[in-house]
């Protein structure tokens, strides 16, 4: 009788410490009532975010969400690119988040960040000038690489490269200045650009306004297009026959 004794009294301290674990649980688990937001918000209003972060919020508690989860998926909000979730007592969740950087318009509705990764644009007033760059699905860093290199390339001639982009099919156009578009193709880059210098330093740039198109696409010099002519005309560049 008294080792049975001994063993009832143990069921029922587990079950009272059971029953006392999940009263603190519930009493704890209360609705969510207030969310933070922190973080320096340039392009977004916080007003968004909170509108963007309901969804997920919606039917949750304060102990029973999962932060990490949560994470996740604030993360797919458009302009997010970092997220920290924390509970604040009693009854609070912050959001520390880090906003995307644009660098460059991407394939018309979205933008590119520094590393090159697509975000969509969504209700947001933009610097107007971004460049305007597109190419293929997961080319985003390539192409934006390539514009920076052509960028310096063309600040040297005090021009800017206001478009850039790249074909399905590997070939290469840009924009300079809003006005020029330039055909560049896919093989020998480094030497058809060098041609596009010699011959912008010696006739093409006094004359930019005049011209429609340039197409680098010959092996010996460039093809310029001119308003009012229908067929481009072939421009020796310099030291070439």
């Amino acid at each position: 009788m008294t080792q049975r004794g001994g063993w009832l009294g143990v069921v029922l301290l587990a079950l009272l410490i059971g029953a006392g674990g999940r009263a603190l649980w519930l009493w704890l688990d209360r609705p969510i009532e207030r969310v933070s937001i922190r973080g320096e918000l340039e392009h977004v209003s916080a007003d968004y975010l909170r509108e963007q972060l309901a969804p997920l919020l919606r039917g949750q508690s304060w102990l029973s969400v999962s932060v990490t989860e949560l994470r996740e998926e604030a993360l797919a909000i458009d302009w997010l690119a970092e997220v920290r979730v924390s509970r604040q007592w009693p009854d609070a969740l912050t959001f520390e988040l880090v906003e995307q950087v644009p660098v460059a318009r991407w394939n018309d509705d979205h933008l590119l960040n520094p590393e090159g990764e697509p975000f969509a644009v969504g209700p947001v007033s933009l610097p107007g000038d971004l460049p305007d760059l597109a190419g293929p699905s997961g080319s985003g860093a390539e192409v934006l690489g390539y514009h920076q290199q052509l960028a310096i390339q063309f600040a040297q001639l005090g021009l800017e490269l206001s478009q850039l982009r790249l074909e399905p099919r590997g070939a290469w156009r840009f924009q300079l200045d809003d006005g020029v578009w330039v055909m560049l193709g896919r093989n020998d880059r480094a030497a058809r650009l060098s041609r596009l210098s010699a011959a912008w330093q010696r006739q093409l740039g006094s004359q930019s306004s005049h011209i429609r198109y340039i197409d680098l696409r010959y092996p010996n010099g460039v093809a310029v297009a001119w308003h009012g002519e229908t067929e481009p005309l072939e421009e020796q560049s310099a030291g070439e026959s």
